[in-house]
């Protein structure tokens, strides 16, 4: 019996339509993220996703059976924090312009880990398409209808955590199961719960809000991030990139869908260009 027949489970085809799942799952939860932050402010949405997420994570793995070493929770102390802030750098940018953008612009992080994987001919055109579609998309024209820049801002930030996050994801893909990510989103919940409470307050305690901040945390989370752990121990850092290369489309077709977000046929053209950048970077 073949190797792929004995282990199905690590197909690399599967690995490769869970990262899938958990990119349809995450834009979908911050589709419905966005729409709480009016109520307890981008902080106080960022604590319940990572807060949450990690109660649920440490329910269903119970990391603390297995010790780790000085160098795992080193690993898994970057891991979490990395997680944490970008998940309130992400969310502040979509709280100033829209999240096919935001995400687009978010994507520069993987696209960088994969380029600099690999140095073939195609990826000096990869790195020009990039560059055209955040040339589209940046403020940077002098239009009236250009993007907040403290919006894209937050966004470039979240690219440089999303490039942490697969280098730091890989480190701690070898502990068993779910224990990296449960370990990972206590450390991001360390730090980002506690500023959710001194911006949001006891508004966190209203039962309404918490049924949908668990929603957000199930969804944008604790499956996603699941799912990304099981496919970072079958698949390279280059080809979850490619993977990952079509977060910013997603995005933007869970914001026209959920929050009405229409995006104009030049900033389609622009995130089309990123994807189709990001995606060829790891092209076998």
């Amino acid at each position: 019996m073949s190797e792929a027949h004995k282990h199905p489970a690590g197909s690399p085809v599967l690995a490769g339509l869970a990262l899938l799942c958990s990119q349809l799952s995450l834009n979908l939860g911050a589709a419905i993220a966005k729409q709480l932050f009016p109520s307890i402010g981008v902080e106080g949405v960022t604590a319940y996703r990572v807060g949450m997420s990690a109660l649920v994570m440490l329910l269903i793995f119970r990391p603390w059976r297995t010790p780790l070493t000085l160098k795992q929770v080193l690993n898994v102390a970057i891991y979490g924090s990395v997680i944490g802030l970008m998940n309130l750098l992400i969310y502040r940018a979509f709280s100033r312009i829209p999240m096919g953008i935001a995400v687009a612009i978010e994507v520069a992080g993987p696209l960088t880990v994969a380029v600099l994987s690999s140095h073939r001919p195609r990826d000096v055109v990869a790195v020009c398409l990039a560059a055209a579609g955040l040339y589209f998309l940046l403020p940077i024209h002098g239009r009236v209808d250009q993007l907040d820049p403290v919006g894209v801002a937050y966004a470039a930030g979240a690219a440089v955590c999303w490039a942490l996050y697969i280098v730091y994801g890989k480190r701690v893909s070898s502990m068993s199961g779910g224990q990296s990510v449960a370990w990972g989103m206590l450390a991001a919940s360390l730090f980002i719960v506690p500023i959710g409470v001194a911006h949001a307050g006891a508004l966190l305690l209203t039962p309404s809000f918490m049924l949908v901040g668990m929603a957000i945390a199930v969804m944008s989370s604790a499956l996603p991030y699941t799912l990304e752990m099981l496919s970072m121990r079958r698949l390279s850092s280059r080809t979850f990139s490619m993977f990952s290369s079509a977060a910013p489309a997603l995005s933007a077709l869970a914001g026209m869908v959920v929050l009405g977000e229409h995006l104009t046929l030049t900033q389609w053209l622009a995130i089309g260009a990123i994807v189709t950048a990001s995606a060829l970077t790891s092209l076998r």
